[in-house]
């Protein structure tokens, strides 16, 4: 048993200073935790401002939670910090319940999280059909997308912007005279040098360089804009020190919905990026370890007033594409982060807010799988249905509530493939006598025998295909002496299935028609037993031959 805990829960930085840690691995850990914190940094100051905090608690998020899950992590390259995906929920909860509020989700996200791992749900979670995945990313960057219009347009709005996507249109709409030509300019360009970047040279840091020199600009240039100077002071130049939320029961309660909801989204894309680190490096990750790792990383990250840490796609894409030897580059992604606060803080005084929101728009149309979305919407009909109620259920309703239903259809039309893959054969098996009378209708059992009949069934037997044993009851009745049910085709079944075999027996004994069961394991039958399927009413044999030959046997 310790043997299996140590496999699923030893972090990857142990398996790799276990394989030996020399001077090249260092190097090229320290160049691809370079590569990423120049991407890292855009990105966590932008993601905490969309999301209705300070930039400064955003760069405290990649730090200190980076850092955890990196240290603890059970992916080879798992980069952490706060992800776009997040950005809907904390936004709400930030609006219904203040930082306090969501500081203290955050942590109580980190023991729902911790639980997860340690009860080991990290394989599950894993299984979430591919249509619901889509659909709320997709619709995740939809709404990323619209709450950055106001600082992309520059525009300035007579109240507080509405959260709902449907409130929240008309509202820019009005304040569309109001918008700002020279954030609009530091907005193109910032998006032209990022395309730009892309285009003639992939691994140029677009990003970084497109803030820098809007910063610029904005300086040189006194540009009539909002920066994070001017609606923040700036970004202190070191750490908070750590300390508790404050919290009670009742305050616990208020925002446990939205702490379950941070656990599930987390656990869900921190799980996604470890499987995409894993298809681009050939490695294999431990998702309960995964899962634990983003435990302690959000609660270290609400310990210093961070919010929401998962595992990041872009950034540990990035890692992986720069050459990472192990989770070291994701801890000196972090370090590197901490350096710029301590020693650069004050040069993000004249970062423009519309650069930002240029940096996290080009983050949205990444983030719209429009292939993947084109190929659901030309695919088979459930799967488009899926897809689109997930999507839509995310934009104009709710993520958690998108998830939920779209796994729950996702469930119910994989139920229903299932079901239809089931069928039954009946067989009316042959004696060996009338053989040589038959020649010409010889078959599995030799020729026709009216006193017996075999019902084969075959595919998944469960609760959806419980029904296929109607035909079989409707078939009993005094024209046969014995009935077969022979399951060797069968992968599983579940207690309803059971219950229908239950039903056959049952009627089979008020009709005097023997009962043989066949093509079943050891613990198929003791399920039998156990659902009140009396030994001395069926007889098992291993496969329908035998059961067959034990018939004509002792029919004589």
């Amino acid at each position: 048993m310790a043997a299996t805990f140590a496999q699923l829960f030893t972090p990857k930085l142990v398996t790799v200073l276990r394989e030996g840690y020399r001077w090249p691995h260092f190097r090229a850990d320290l160049l691809a935790g370079l590569t990423v914190a120049i991407v890292a940094l855009p990105l966590s100051m932008a993601i905490a401002i969309a999301s209705g905090v300070s930039p400064d608690r955003g760069l405290t998020t990649a730090i200190v939670g980076g850092f955890l899950v990196s240290l603890l992590g059970g992916s080879r390259f798992q980069v952490g910090g706060p992800a776009g995906a997040f950005i809907v929920l904390v936004a709400a909860t930030v609006a219904q319940h203040g930082v306090d509020g969501l500081i203290l989700a955050t942590m109580m996200s980190g023991f729902i999280l911790l639980a997860a791992g340690y009860l080991r749900l990290g394989t599950y979670i894993k299984f979430i059909p591919y249509p619901v995945t889509v659909g709320f990313t997709s619709g995740v960057a939809v709404i990323i997308f619209a709450s950055q219009i106001v600082p992309l347009l520059g525009l300035t709005l007579g109240a507080v912007e509405p959260g709902p996507l449907a409130k929240k249109l008309p509202v820019i709409w009005a304040a569309l005279p109001s918008m700002n030509l020279e954030a609009v300019a530091v907005a193109v360009g910032a998006l032209a040098i990022i395309l730009a970047a892309r285009a003639w040279s992939p691994k140029a840091p677009g990003m970084l360089i497109a803030v820098c020199g809007a910063a610029l600009a904005t300086w040189a240039l006194h540009l009539p804009i909002e920066t994070i100077g001017s609606k923040f002071g700036g970004i202190p130049g070191s750490l908070p020190m750590p300390k508790l939320p404050e919290f009670d029961l009742a305050k616990m309660q208020a925002v446990l919905p939205a702490a379950i909801s941070f656990a599930l989204l987390g656990a869900i894309e921190s799980l996604l990026s470890a499987v995409v680190a894993d298809s681009m490096s050939g490695r294999r990750h431990r998702s309960n370890c995964e899962l634990v790792a983003q435990g302690f990383a959000n609660i270290g990250a609400s310990l210093f007033g961070g919010f929401c840490v998962t595992g990041t796609i872009a950034r540990t894409a990035t890692n992986v594409r720069s050459g990472a030897h192990g989770p070291v580059a994701g801890m000196l992604h972090a370090a590197i982060l901490l350096a710029f606060v301590l020693l650069a803080a004050p040069l993000a005084f004249y970062v423009p807010l519309a650069v930002l929101a240029a940096v996290l728009a080009f983050v949205a149309w990444n983030m719209f799988e429009r292939f993947a979305f084109g190929a659901f919407l030309r695919g088979r009909g459930g799967e488009a249905v899926v897809l689109l109620s997930t999507f839509l259920l995310t934009i104009f309703r709710d993520l958690t509530e998108a998830i939920v239903v779209g796994f729950a259809l996702g469930a119910v039309m994989f139920i229903h493939r299932m079901s239809k893959v089931a069928e039954v054969e009946t067989h009316m098996p042959f004696v060996a006598e009338d053989v040589a009378d038959s020649e010409n209708h010889r078959g599995k059992y030799g020729g026709a025998d009216p006193d017996v009949i075999i019902h084969r069934v075959k595919g998944a037997f469960f609760f959806g295909a419980a029904g296929l044993m109607d035909a079989v009851l409707d078939r009993i009745g005094d024209a046969h002496k014995a009935l077969v049910l022979d399951f060797e085709g069968v992968p599983f079944l579940d207690s309803s299935a059971v219950n229908a075999i239950h039903a056959v027996v049952a009627k089979a004994k008020k009709q005097r028609v023997r009962v043989y069961i066949s093509g079943t394991n050891k613990a198929e039958r003791r399920e039998m037993v156990t659902h009140g399927i009396a030994v001395a009413d069926v007889i098992f044999k291993a496969s329908a031959e035998t059961a067959l030959a034990h018939w004509r046997g002792n029919s004589r």
